[in-house]
């Protein structure tokens, strides 16, 4: 009796399972192209320029002892590690509390749902991906300030001492770890976008993905000229 039961609630919810699924595979293959384009040309996107950016900071600081600027450099990246962790925090707080009140806020979030489930279990499945995906935000900040703390130290040991361990390559490869993080930090916020509009139906969420993918574009690409000078 229960299997029956649940059949409806499984038809009614196909449409948000589909839209989920389409959206999913738009952003992979978005990424996959940026995967692509940066194994052909390195300097396609913004991300994989900082990476450059780093390293050369990283062996320009060590080598002239500019340690004053290094300190204030990684505390600006901390503050701004931190805050985004915080108010990632504060999300999930937000989004427990509304979890809380689906009852009562139904007919609201569904009003404009013309073809998705309005099911209540299936509106708490939705929160739940939404708190994953806040909940990986708030590590990845967390791990980038770990990261960032680390460098700290690090980036100040000079180079006399010549430490195998603590050497400029080794040193920007923690830097870069902390903005890999940071990145992946910022994707899961920026994802956030199309799972928000999910709760009010799966067409909003189809369109905001759509349109996400089109900002990201420009977000991650770098400047044009840029790149052709390093191709040549």
């Amino acid at each position: 009796m229960n299997a029956m039961n649940n059949i409806p609630l499984f038809e009614n919810a196909a449409t948000d399972i589909y839209s989920l699924i389409f959206c999913a595979a738009l952003l992979a293959v978005y990424h996959i192209y940026l995967a692509y384009k940066v194994k052909k040309r390195p300097t396609y996107t913004v991300q994989a320029v900082n990476r450059i950016a780093r390293t050369a900071w990283v062996e320009t600081i060590m080598a002239e002892r500019r340690d004053v600027l290094a300190v204030q450099t990684l505390r600006n990246s901390t503050m701004a590690a931190t805050f985004l962790a915080s108010t990632a925090v504060l999300l999930i707080i937000g989004v427990l509390t509304l979890s809380g009140q689906g009852a009562n806020l139904s007919n609201t979030w569904h009003a404009l749902n013309m073809t998705g489930a309005t099911h209540e279990s299936i509106w708490l499945a939705k929160l739940m991906l939404l708190l994953s995906d806040l909940f990986v935000a708030f590590f990845c900040f967390s791990m980038s300030i770990r990261m960032f703390n680390h460098v700290g130290f690090m980036v100040n040991v000079p180079l006399t001492l010549n430490h195998k361990m603590i050497s400029p390559q080794h040193v920007a490869f923690h830097l870069n770890r902390a903005g890999k993080f940071y990145s992946i930090g910022m994707r899961a916020y920026y994802f956030s976008v199309p799972m928000v509009f999910w709760l009010f139906g799966p067409h909003f969420m189809v369109a905001s993905t759509i349109m996400l993918i089109f900002v990201l574009y420009f977000l991650d690409r770098a400047p044009k000229i840029m790149a052709d000078d390093y191709a040549e």
